[in-house]
């Protein structure tokens, strides 16, 4: 797989539309945000940090994305 040579704004961008996704099935990753090291460039790449979440959060994603794919 390439490496992903997003722009800052793409990556806060898809950060933003992954919130808002998820925020519409009802779930929320509180340390969702850009991954500043690789926003500053460290490694050439930006990233979307998805961050920590408790069980309960971690068991509704996989149920969103367990029916999404049976679609």
């Amino acid at each position: 797989m390439a490496l992903d040579r997003s722009l800052p704004d793409d990556v806060h961008d898809s950060a933003e539309e992954l919130r808002t996704a998820l925020k519409d099935h009802g779930i929320t990753l509180p340390s969702l945000g850009v991954d500043l090291p690789g926003f500053a460039g460290v490694y050439g790449v930006s990233l979307v940090a998805l961050g920590n979440c408790n069980a309960a959060t971690a068991r509704r994603l996989a149920e969103v994305l367990r029916k999404a794919a049976a679609r």
